[in-house]
């Protein structure tokens, strides 16, 4: 059986996956995971991958915003 997602936890989860991803592109935590890890070889590659992430979650953030008012607004009528 298949639930559909709400738009309010639509959101939650896009604006979860916005923050972790800014976490690991503005701050050094994944660099020293890595590092921790001893896998720093990966590090060359992290802002081809991080930025490209970003955008695309702030995008589907944006959009499940956007969902979850129209629903709210179309609530109150």
């Amino acid at each position: 059986m298949v639930v559909a997602m709400t738009p309010r936890g639509l959101f939650c989860s896009c604006a979860g996956g916005t923050s972790i991803t800014a976490i690991c592109c503005f701050t050094p935590a994944l660099v020293v995971t890595l590092g921790m890890l001893g896998l720093t070889a990966w590090l060359g590659w992290l802002d081809y991958v991080l930025l490209p992430a970003l955008a695309v979650f702030a995008a589907l953030t944006a959009w499940a915003g956007l969902r979850w008012l129209r629903e709210r607004k179309g609530a109150e009528r």
